[in-house]
């Protein structure tokens, strides 16, 4: 029998097309001006929120407070501060969070509540989200090169390899695909897993669903003055270049990967075809469509009943690969 789309899944698709249809709004900038306008984020009694200053970029690490605890402890016996023992990473799992918006959006609320969810469904792995350069300001490669200085980060504070995650949805599991392409093309250690919400693979636009589901994606669908069809991102460079469209990448080497979409996407297609290359090249890929949703409906978190088993299945993915 044919799974069914919920009631609330209907509902929350129904309130997102409306949301990005409004009259004289593009996709997109409705949730910008609500995101511009959003009070500062209350982190839970028991997580820690650390926030950290690169040269080019900021980061958070989302992290149990009685692990914090611990590394403060650790820090104050050295009597300095040393990062390797105020993370207290040694032997620690850790998961790369990299944020969507069309490399155009900053980092916003709803990643950190994703960050809390990563963590409590991965059993208390660390979370580390990076609020990467975004275009036109700065246009390709800024994204990946922010992204490999955090993954630089991490492997300098020593967390288990074992217990090392990339994820991203939209834009950022385009970039998080791109990382791992680029880690691996540079004899790089790539991560445990990787997963992908809605990944944004293809800035070439050429995949099938971009005309198939053009008029019933209830974000993107309808126009083409949306975040999909902006070109600041790669400006002088090509589209075709696989650091920006993964979907041109070969995928020999890849860790297993978690690919998550919706059937009503426009962005189908660039899972889709993602997927069917890491198979074909022998990486385990556990692609998952989910009937009638939307482009990253994860970010309902346990609201609906699909958001909620798409993020089940992600802790399962992660909890797996950490004790193999």
């Amino acid at each position: 029998m044919e799974k069914r789309v919920s009631v609330r899944g209907r509902t929350a698709r129904r309130v997102v097309q409306i949301a990005n249809h409004l009259p004289g709004s593009n996709a997109g900038e409705f949730r910008m001006r609500l995101s511009e306008r959003e009070r500062l984020w209350q982190c839970p009694g028991h997580l820690d929120l650390i926030p950290l200053n690169m040269e080019q970029f900021s980061m958070e690490l989302l992290r149990r407070k009685q692990d914090a605890a611990k590394s403060d402890r650790m820090d104050m016996s050295e009597g300095k501060r040393d990062e390797s023992s105020l993370f207290g990473a040694s032997g620690r799992g850790i998961i790369l969070q990299l944020h969507g918006g069309g490399y155009y959006r900053k980092m916003h609320n709803t990643y950190r509540n994703m960050a809390g969810l990563y963590n409590e469904l991965s059993n208390g792995i660390d979370v580390l989200s990076i609020d990467y350069r975004v275009a036109p300001e700065h246009p390709f490669p800024a994204a990946l090169e922010d992204a490999l200085a955090a993954y630089q980060w991490i492997l300098d504070q020593g967390y288990d390899w074992e217990k090392l995650f990339v994820a991203g949805d939209s834009a950022g599991g385009g970039l998080a695909l791109a990382l791992c392409l680029y880690l691996r093309d540079h004899g790089m250690q790539l991560p445990r897993g990787i997963i992908t919400m809605s990944a944004w693979t293809d800035l070439t636009k050429s995949g099938e669903s971009y005309k198939e589901n053009f008029e019933r994606d209830p974000i993107f669908g309808g126009s083409k003055n949306t975040l999909v069809y902006k070109e600041g991102y790669y400006k002088d460079d090509t589209p075709k270049n696989p650091y920006i469209s993964p979907i041109m990448g070969e995928y020999t080497g890849f860790p297993p990967m978690l690919m998550q979409v919706g059937e009503y996407e426009m962005l189908l297609s660039d899972t889709l075809t993602v997927a069917e290359k890491a198979k074909n090249a022998g990486v385990e890929v556990k692609e998952h469509t989910y009937k009638g949703m939307f482009h990253v409906f994860q970010m309902g978190l346990l609201l609906y009943p699909e958001a909620r088993e798409a993020w089940v299945e992600v802790g399962r993915f992660i909890r797996k690969l950490s004790r193999s």
